[in-house]
């Protein structure tokens, strides 16, 4: 499966809730608006709060793609 373009990464890959979210909240601040952030995680719980997150705060969850083991997320930063 090919993976969109992205700007920048946050790799949360060790790392469990609320963690990756929190990484996520302080780092989307860091990515201009209409750009994309790559987000690695391997909390499968963050498969509900990443869209989540999203949704509350008006972001676009481009891509989401799962393995047993690793989460990526491809989030638009929106305004």
């Amino acid at each position: 499966m090919s993976q969109p373009n992205y700007d920048q990464e946050l790799d949360a890959r060790g790392l469990f809730c609320p963690e990756p979210v929190m990484m996520l909240h302080n780092r989307i601040t860091d990515v201009e608006e209409g750009r994309i952030l790559r987000v690695l995680a391997t909390d499968p719980s963050t498969t509900r709060d990443i869209p989540r997150f999203c949704q509350f705060l008006g972001h676009e969850l481009v891509s989401e793609q799962h393995s047993e083991t690793e989460f990526v997320y491809f989030i638009q930063r929106g305004a």
